[in-house]
């Protein structure tokens, strides 16, 4: 298959999801406001937690709200990455599309990545949103970001994430229920990898829980790059430790969706999902 081929039908799936979720155009609304509160429930609750001890904790040059808010808004990626291929196979088996959609010649990668590029896409514009919203009424001012640093972040995590996404659409399609290991790793991230509160306050043996979970560097040198303005000699290690999670996770999450694809058209039951 051609690179042009590839990216026709990678648009393909993105315009599909896009005119579905056009039948929805109240969520958009819904979500406007929903970002509103969350922002503003940050705001107030940090004016209440902050003190000299946690802003020692925190990256040089911001405060709480900040801190917060960056975590509250870049933690969607890992759950979006988790629940975007198990919601495109929910979909398509509501259509009854998921067997014509999963025997074609189209390569498996090219499936789940069109799968995948409409969710991120609708994150990234929510995200725009959470961060507008801070900076409109709640004075977050991140003017010294590394904005090509925090792309760099962005685009390595989602890679790494992506991972454990397909891992749980392999379970799903194969045992035709939701993993329940997801909400697992959703709820130790939440926990341990830093959204709300600097791990180091954490107890060591949770501290050292958190650097095996890829969402704890993508949070550090996601505030790094939009709250220090860190250089790439800072953010770098958390990069790297990214990639590598990306580079351990993609291939084995690949092999597994597709030995349980072939398992589940051996025994006829691909589209009991």
């Amino acid at each position: 298959m051609n690179r042009a081929s590839t990216l026709r039908k990678i648009g393909a799936f993105f315009w599909r999801d896009l005119a579905i979720a056009r039948g929805y155009r109240g969520a958009l609304v819904l979500e406007t406001l929903e970002a509103l509160f969350g922002v503003a429930t940050y705001y107030y609750l940090s004016r209440f937690v902050q003190t000299p001890e946690l802003s020692r904790e925190l990256p040089a040059g911001s405060n709480y709200f900040a801190f917060a808010l960056v975590g509250f808004a870049f933690f969607d990626y890992l759950s979006v990455s988790i629940g975007a291929f198990d919601a495109s196979l929910e979909e398509a088996h509501r259509n009854r599309t998921l067997e014509a959609l999963l025997v074609t010649q189209t390569p498996l990668p090219v499936i789940l990545a069109g799968s995948a590029l409409y969710p991120f896409a609708a994150l990234a514009l929510r995200t725009c949103v959470y961060l507008g919203w801070g900076a409109l009424l709640f004075g977050f001012a991140p003017q010294s970001a590394n904005w090509p640093a925090a792309i760099a972040i962005l685009l390595a995590s989602i890679l790494a994430f992506a991972g454990l996404g397909i891992l749980s659409a392999g379970y799903q399609i194969l045992f035709k229920r939701g993993n329940p290991a997801k909400w697992i790793v959703l709820g130790v991230s939440a926990l341990v990898g830093g959204m709300m509160y600097p791990i180091t306050v954490l107890p060591r043996p949770l501290q050292l829980l958190a650097r095996m979970i890829p969402v704890t560097y993508s949070l550090e040198g996601m505030r790094a790059a939009l709250l220090s303005g860190s250089g790439w000699a800072t953010i770098w290690p958390s990069i790297a430790a990214l990639l590598i999670f990306a580079a351990v996770l993609l291939p084995l999450s690949f092999a597994l969706f597709g030995w349980a694809l072939r398992r589940t058209k051996i025994t006829g039951t691909l589209t009991h999902v």
